[in-house]
């Protein structure tokens, strides 16, 4: 069932990976949501704007470029290492998902910078929840809403 569902909240993020990559690269497939939520969560700790901006420029540039940057950081170093294959190329839902947290993570270093640190800190834990939640779940909140705007079949939890 675990399996299930774990294909299933991946083909909402737009990957479709058969038994032997799903079991080889599955958990790994969290990687950057795992980086992403401890850093952010840190920098939301830390009422840290320059931090927070520094996570909303990695997130936007997720946008241009064909991966995530973490994911960079596993395919040439990481899986050496583990023995596994490479990450596959990013997908339209997660660039979708990365350019609205950098916006996201662009307003909530705003909160802090001038003081607002009650808006500061629920902007924050929203998002830290929901990079947790991508990072142990695989359930990606922002690609179910790009599949209900863009692809409705396809934003259908299990």
């Amino acid at each position: 069932m675990e399996k299930n569902h774990t294909r299933k909240y991946l083909q909402i993020q737009g990957f479709n990976l058969d038994d032997d990559a799903l079991a080889e690269i599955g958990p790994w497939m969290r990687w950057p949501y795992v980086f992403c939520a401890s850093i952010l969560t840190v920098g939301v700790v830390l009422a840290s704007p320059w931090i927070i901006w520094s996570l909303a420029a990695i997130a936007i540039s997720t946008v241009f470029l064909p991966s995530h940057p973490f994911n960079y950081v596993y395919n040439y170093g990481v899986r050496r290492l583990t023995g596994t294959c490479r990450l596959p190329p990013g997908t339209v839902q997660g660039k979708f998902s990365c350019g609205v947290g950098g916006v996201w993570l662009i307003a909530t270093g705003a909160a802090f910078f001038t003081g607002a640190m009650t808006v500061g800190y629920m902007l924050g834990g929203v998002m830290a929840a929901m990079a947790t939640l991508v990072a142990t779940t695989h359930i990606c909140i922002p690609s179910i809403v790009y599949g209900l705007l863009f692809d409705r079949k396809q934003s259908q939890p299990a």
